[in-house]
């Protein structure tokens, strides 16, 4: 097949533009659903969890979805996780029990799961060297702007009813036609009968960590700032999506130039660049106390995540044997979610001392202390760990 032909492309990236809008679609909707479920014990933690309970399957079926994908083929299993998507998403529109919904947020993460470790894998297979980098940050471009607009139409029908948002995946359905005819199985490398002497090198595990964490950081962002905003007055759900939204736009303008950064910058060095980003965007929202200092929190941190996304995937891709770069990539796609499921359960409790203000300024402090850690590791070791 031709991978580089518009069609398969567009394919790729329509898949990949589903796992943003998993977890943030109804992020504008969690103060009005706080509300409904107001007689539910423990309902504010609930509905809050409910953002970002699917990171805990996306994690668990990743890693099931990789081992698979490496034995059976990539595209198996794909059509299956477009159809449990639009089933498990749409659960918040037709369900009355906040239970329900969180069983239903649950298929929703098993279906990502399964959906993004075959399209970044396919992403590995279809393109090499620069071809490969180019692509990672288009990808993580597309799912940015993907992302804004599903967050956008999110707090628009918000302010309809809460549950409308939940419509928004029925989308996984239309991409199920160009899924079968434009993508194709790639050839696959024979496995050797001694499996156990392929493996990666140490050093993914230390990128699964650092990816674990960034989004521990990074997923205070929409599950608090809609709290936040109300707090400091701006009560309307449309401006609510649209700060949220600003991240991702600004997210996409980072990775789209993320291929060109690579050529002057090392792994290391994006990863400190983008960090320090984070550092000031925090800074920037915990001393603003308004809505258009929010915004330029928005905008760098929208920046500092555009460029270690795709660092990552490519780091993980170039790390990664053929022979197992699916259970490497369901590994990656693993540590990535679980970071977003532990964000509000580690974060949240300090919210019982400090501050929504508080909390900002102290990761802001974290971030800037990651910022130096990979700096320093950058100028101590071989430059040939890039």
């Amino acid at each position: 097949m031709n991978s580089e032909t518009w069609q398969v492309k567009a394919t790729l990236l329509l898949v990949s533009s589903l796992t943003i809008m998993s977890m943030i679609t109804i992020s504008a909707s969690l103060p009005d659903m706080t509300a409904t479920f107001s007689d539910v014990p423990n309902h504010l933690a609930l509905v809050k969890l409910s953002l970002s309970f699917p990171g805990l399957f996306i994690a668990l079926s990743a890693i099931a979805a990789g081992i698979i994908i490496d034995k059976t083929g990539r595209l198996k299993l794909l059509g299956v996780a477009l159809v449990l998507y639009a089933i498990g998403g749409t659960s918040g529109y037709w369900l009355n029990n906040l239970y329900a919904i969180l069983v239903g947020r649950a298929l929703l993460g098993i279906s990502v799961g399964i959906s993004m470790t075959i399209v970044t894998t396919l992403v590995a297979d279809y393109y090499q060297g620069k071809a490969r980098q180019k692509f990672a940050g288009l990808q993580i471009a597309v799912m940015s702007l993907g992302g804004i607009l599903f967050i956008t139409l999110g707090g628009i029908l918000a302010d309809i009813n809460w549950r409308v948002p939940f419509l928004l995946y029925l989308f996984s359905l239309l991409i199920l036609p160009p899924a079968f005819l434009f993508l194709k199985e790639p050839g696959r490398v024979k496995q050797p009968e001694q499996k156990s002497i392929i493996k990666s090198p140490g050093i993914i595990w230390l990128i699964f960590g650092n990816v674990m964490l960034m989004w521990i950081i990074f997923f205070i962002i929409p599950v608090q700032i809609p709290f936040y905003l109300k707090s400091i007055g701006i009560e309307k759900n449309t401006m609510i999506g649209i700060a949220i939204a600003s991240s991702t736009l600004f997210s996409a303008i980072s990775s789209f130039s993320y291929s060109r950064i690579k050529d002057l910058m090392g792994f290391r060095q994006i990863f400190g660049l983008g960090y320090f980003l984070m550092a000031l965007a925090f800074v920037a929202i915990a001393y603003g106390n308004s809505y258009v200092m929010v915004l330029l929190g928005m905008l760098l941190a929208g920046f500092g995540m555009g460029l270690m996304i795709p660092n990552a995937n490519v780091w993980v891709m170039q790390l990664a044997p053929q022979e197992i770069r699916g259970q490497e990539i369901g590994r990656l796609t693993t540590f990535w979610f679980l970071g977003q499921f532990l964000s509000p359960l580690v974060l949240l409790p300090f919210l019982d001392y400090f501050s929504l203000a508080q909390l900002f300024y102290g990761l802001g402090i974290v971030l800037f202390g990651l910022t130096l850690t990979f700096l320093v590791w950058y100028w101590v070791q071989p430059r040939q760990i890039q």
